[in-house]
């Protein structure tokens, strides 16, 4: 018997991806997959039905997934759809169970084998699994051009006949995937960027990428590749140095955010304050309340002279290669499910699957998960 996959459409606001795009369904088709999906999966991300082949179409969610033996999606499925769900499926999605407390607590008694993909491990043999860092990515990229259109003056040093014009200063705050690519994205655009991260390992990279790295003397490497929360000392000893680099700065792109908890506050209101005019602060990090202690998610405000912009969900603005690489991410944590004779298999000795679970057989997997939900 094949295994049927079911694709779900997204329904959550400010959500235009979809977790399948025709070149990846071609792949799960040759793996032995029997797809479906629902109507009008691909729209917002401008793919028609027309473009899949070998796919299936059925406009009723809660009948696509009944007989599933895998069901995908970018944001996690309503309630109904996952009470719909057989006994031992598979879902594949971004979860963020201590957001969704209800919903993990219907896939545990459901029996649902749920993967999500903020758990896959950030290791080597897991980065064509890595959703966040694909995502991350490409909002990294688009905050530098959110930075460079909320700018009233141009990034590049440029020549004219009657003088020059010189070239924009950008400062990127941590230096994750997302802000190793607003660096190297503001650089392209021809902007003086400087980096800083309190991981002092980042110096390397942001100077790979031609930017000058800001030394706090601070170092605040933590567990999994995240930066550990900041002491009070550490915090004034931060500011010191980085407010002079702030005020300074046209543009500010900040990056920091820790998954399951709130984004460390990075820019103050008083060094805010004392931005030059016409500055511009692009919080990346706004779906965990922000970086800038003026952020407001989901707005772009003006404090002063200075223009804060709070972006949400921004790979979805990109729908189009955001899903193309997410549908890939998936593609492979699903390949990793079958064994060399292509049965579908999932091997719980694999470590990546093993850390990307969150629940199985009727229990919370992940720890940090059932310590949130049961306490």
């Amino acid at each position: 018997m094949p295994v049927k996959i079911a694709v779900l459409k997204e329904t959550r606001a400010n959500e235009r991806r979809v977790a399948l795009v025709p070149a990846v369904a071609d792949k799960l088709a040759k793996l032995g997959c029997e797809i479906h999906m629902q109507s009008d999966a691909g729209a917002a991300s401008r793919i028609p039905d027309s473009a899949f082949k070998n796919v299936t179409f059925a406009a009723n969610p809660q009948g696509l997934v009944s007989d599933a033996d895998i069901v995908v999606s970018v944001q996690p499925p309503e309630l109904s759809v996952v009470n719909a769900m057989k006994e031992g499926s598979v879902l594949l999605s971004f979860v963020y169970a201590h957001k969704e407390v209800e919903l993990t607590k219907l896939l545990r008694d459901k029996k649902i084998t749920s993967f999500a993909m903020e758990l896959v491990p950030r290791i080597t043999r897991a980065q064509a699994m890595d959703a966040l860092s694909s995502q991350a990515a490409l909002a990294g990229y688009y905050g530098a051009l959110l930075g460079a259109t909320n700018l009233a003056r141009i990034l590049p040093m440029m020549t004219t006949a009657v003088g020059s014009i010189r070239p924009a200063k950008c400062l990127v705050m941590g230096l994750g995937v997302a802000g190793l690519q607003a660096i190297a994205t503001a650089r392209r655009l021809g902007a003086m960027v400087e980096g800083y991260d309190v991981r002092p390992e980042t110096k390397e990279q942001a100077e790979s990428l031609g930017a000058k790295f800001v030394d706090t003397g601070v170092d605040a490497r933590g567990q999994g590749g995240y930066a550990r929360e900041l002491t009070q000392e550490e915090k004034d000893k931060v500011a010191a140095v980085i407010t002079k680099h702030i005020q300074q700065a046209d543009i500010i792109i900040t990056t920091a955010s820790i998954p399951g908890r709130p984004s460390p506050k990075l820019v103050s209101k008083a060094q805010v304050d004392g931005m030059k005019n016409g500055a511009v602060i692009v919080d990346l990090a706004s779906e965990g309340g922000g970086n800038c202690e003026y952020t407001q998610p989901g707005q772009t405000v003006q404090i002063g002279q200075v223009t804060i912009v709070a972006p949400l969900n921004v790979p979805s603005l990109l729908a189009e290669h955001a899903s193309e690489l997410y549908a890939k991410n998936q593609f492979n944590l699903i390949e990793l499910m079958f064994d060399k004779d292509k049965k579908f298999a999932v091997n719980w000795e694999d470590e990546v699957l093993a850390k990307a679970c969150l629940t199985h057989a009727g229990e919370i997997k992940n720890e940090a998960a059932k310590k949130v939900i049961e306490g």
